[in-house]
């Protein structure tokens, strides 16, 4: 508002300046001599007062624009955080329940090979010795297959894949080997 005052102090200094100027005996076309240069001052002081009013509203429109850009990226960068923190979460809670069925099957698969390896000590007590050597092979063969798939298993998620998107890697079919056998003699 303040901006206004010296534009209107002006036009009040002119306009009394005017007034005093003009002659004291204003008849007929006298008073147009008077009222033009009001009007013309007061027109321009108008021009002067809008140039004003639209300069302080384009820096209001800018100021309103930054703070709007300011809060619009606080709440990307906002967002941006929740939904890693989300994501975040979600893996980790995905892979604990991971470890707890793996943590049930585990002990599930032990005791069906404890089971399997108790039942071949009882046929070799009982004197089924065959029978009971091979439930104890093929319990222990199943466990160290076992054991080698897990084992496999935790390599491979703790080494990152050489290609991504689940595909093998091969070669060019122009590149693969073949293996070639000797030519066969007469007399074999």
């Amino acid at each position: 508002m303040l901006k206004f005052l010296p534009g209107i102090m002006l036009l009040q200094a002119i306009t009394v300046a005017l007034v005093l100027i003009a002659p004291t005996d204003l008849v007929d076309w006298g008073w147009f001599r008077l009222i033009i240069p009001v009007v013309i001052v007061g027109l321009l002081t108008a021009f002067w007062f809008g140039a004003v009013a639209a300069h302080q509203r384009k820096d209001e429109i800018s100021r309103l624009q930054e703070n709007h850009a300011r809060e619009r990226e606080a709440l990307r960068v906002n967002a941006e955080r929740a939904k890693a923190k989300v994501v975040k979460q979600a893996h980790q809670e995905t892979m604990q329940e991971v470890r707890r069925t793996s943590t049930q099957a585990n002990i599930k698969v032990g005791m069906a090979f404890a089971g399997m390896a108790g039942i071949g000590g009882l046929l070799l007590l009982t004197q089924f010795m065959t029978l009971g050597l091979l439930t104890l092979t093929t319990a222990g063969g199943a466990l160290g297959g076992y054991v080698l798939r897990i084992r496999q298993e935790k390599r491979n998620t703790s080494q990152p894949p050489l290609v991504r998107g689940g595909a093998t890697p091969s070669l060019p079919a122009n590149n693969r080997s073949t293996i070639q056998l000797p030519p066969l003699k007469k007399g074999d």
